[in-house]
């Protein structure tokens, strides 16, 4: 077990937790949650630098970046970050050439090595990446010749081959798709040491979480169950306190208004209004019950666009791919209207975003065509957008840079409605949470004004109360919804039919994205 007493933590002169306590449990997995920007991925890090005072003995293995580009093969990657085994066969051998022919200490060091399990670590290792969907031939790839995304994975299983005692992870799930997320899931619910998870993903976190660690007001608070029960128990509290916080204010208001009219009256009078003015003073000493402190929760809003006659978006008999012997897709009939809400599920290269690019026409079939109406708008949001921002400028700046000839007060509405306001408008972008980061390429598109949006992994960097208010906003609007995302929860708040591509086909689900998620464990012989 460990416990932190009085922990405070800053960034850069600010104060994100002030005088709170942390207590993290053997065979406990916590979920850290609280508002982009309060300060969870710094509390990872100060954990992960020892910056706070961690036991020697616990090891810790934080999970911050990709693994390194080399000749490696993902394989080794993973086996190679075993330094204690390494070093502990290398001992064997110098032992085993002694005289004595090791004793003793060569027993140790053999027992060590059956604990660690080491004749089988390159077949556990294999076990880790075929999860998180590498296949034999790639593992047996070099790491240079995987994509940043894959490359995180390959981390990511080094992490999880590493079994330490303490691991932190953050947003996980994001270069994953849903099958990987499914099979990391199922295996973080058995990690048996000490876990701490920043995800926004609330179904992940009601799969994995034993607890949940609510950052908010500088301070952390520790629930108990998953994030479903934490919901539930914090609205529970939140409600007690607020019926305690009115009788008292109440009572403080009635003692108030006895003292002002009774302090000066007869003698009798007066004593009471002394007395009541000692209870109250009393009740101020003991410590008033605060009012609950809300959440901002940020709303976003899309314009409506009214109708377009179907078909609005059409492929006939498409066909595709990025060398013609090497086919994605073959003879797609499927059509696309402003009242669609289709989720596109399947595993990663599967062509779920080379189906978005068909749809924009920034790809071509090389068979087929794709007919869409004269007066469709469409706008897509993905991953690579955020790296097109110029970091110096502020979201105002870009916002009148990409829209020239609007006054300001229009361009400071339109980022606005996307919950950016006062100085995150006019600071550097650089500055701002890559969540808010995101606000900002989602204002930039919403003020095209699109009929059919298509939105490829949104959620990554976005908060849990940010993705519900964008599933809100969404349900609202009246336009169509292309969506690819690893979030079951917001495919099960927006989508209306799941369309799986695989196989150079695509075919719709008949059933919901979590029947799919069930599917996707039996398939993988997953079992609760």
């Amino acid at each position: 077990m460990l416990q932190i007493e009085s922990l405070s933590l800053t960034f850069h002169g600010h104060d994100l937790i002030v005088d709170s306590e942390l207590e993290l449990n053997y065979g406990r997995r916590y979920g850290l949650l609280g508002l982009n920007g309060c300060g969870k991925s710094t509390l990872l890090t100060a954990i992960g630098c020892r910056e706070l005072p961690i036991p020697q003995h616990m090891d810790i293995y934080h999970l911050t970046r990709e693994i390194e580009a080399s000749d490696m093969s993902a394989l080794q990657a993973v086996v190679s970050c075993d330094e204690e085994r390494v070093k502990l066969e290398k001992e064997a051998e110098i032992l085993a050439a002694q005289d004595d022919g090791g004793g003793d200490a060569l027993d140790r060091v053999y027992e060590r090595l059956e604990a660690i399990d080491a004749s089988t670590s390159e077949k556990r290792a294999a076990e880790i990446l075929f999860g998180l969907g590498f296949n034999k031939k790639m593992q047996a790839k070099k790491t240079r010749d995987f994509s940043g995304g894959w490359r995180m994975r390959i981390a990511l299983a080094r992490a999880l081959f590493m079994n330490p005692t303490i691991l932190l992870l953050d947003e996980p799930t994001n270069h994953l798709d849903l099958e990987a997320c499914v099979w990391l899931e199922d295996t973080l619910k058995k990690f048996d040491r000490i876990l701490v998870v920043i995800s926004h993903s609330q179904d992940f976190l009601n799969g994995v979480c034993t607890n949940i660690i609510h950052m908010q007001n500088r301070k952390l608070k520790l629930y108990t169950g998953n994030y479903d029960q934490y919901v539930q128990t914090r609205r529970e509290l939140e409600e007690n306190q607020m019926k305690q916080y009115r009788w008292e204010q109440e009572q403080i208001a009635s003692m108030k208004e006895y003292i002002a009219r009774f302090g000066h009256g007869s003698a009798k009078l007066a004593r009471q209004a002394q007395s009541k003015e000692k209870t109250l003073a009393k009740m101020e000493r003991g410590g008033l019950t605060e009012k609950v402190a809300r959440d901002k929760i940020l709303v976003f809003r899309f314009t409506n666009v009214g109708k377009l006659p179907p078909p609005v978006l059409q492929f006939v008999e498409v066909t595709f791919g990025y060398t013609p012997d090497n086919l994605l897709y073959k003879k797609l009939d499927l059509g696309v209207d402003l009242d669609s809400r289709i989720a596109l599920v399947g595993p990663n290269g599967a062509g779920k975003s080379t189906l978005l690019k068909l749809m924009t026409g920034e790809l071509a079939p090389l068979d087929g065509m794709v007919r869409r109406h004269n007066h469709l708008r469409i706008a897509q949001f993905h991953q690579h957008l955020a790296e097109r921002l110029d970091l110096d400028m502020s979201a105002l700046q870009y916002m009148m840079k990409e829209y020239p000839g609007n006054e300001e007060e229009r361009m400071r509405a339109a980022v606005g409605k996307f919950g950016l306001s006062g100085k995150a408008q006019v600071m550097p972008m650089r500055n701002l949470s890559d969540g808010q980061r995101s606000r900002v390429i989602f204002a930039w598109l919403a003020y095209r004004q699109p009929q059919l949006l298509l939105l490829d992994e949104p959620t990554n960097h976005l908060d849990i109360e940010t993705i519900d208010s964008l599933a809100e906003a969404l349900n609202e609007w009246d336009g169509g919804l292309v969506l690819v995302s690893h979030d079951f929860r917001l495919i099960n708040q927006v989508a209306r039919e799941i369309w799986v591509c695989e196989k150079q086909a695509v075919t719709r689900w008949e059933g919901d994205i979590m029947d799919f998620k069930e599917h996707l464990r039996s398939k993988a012989a997953l079992s609760d």
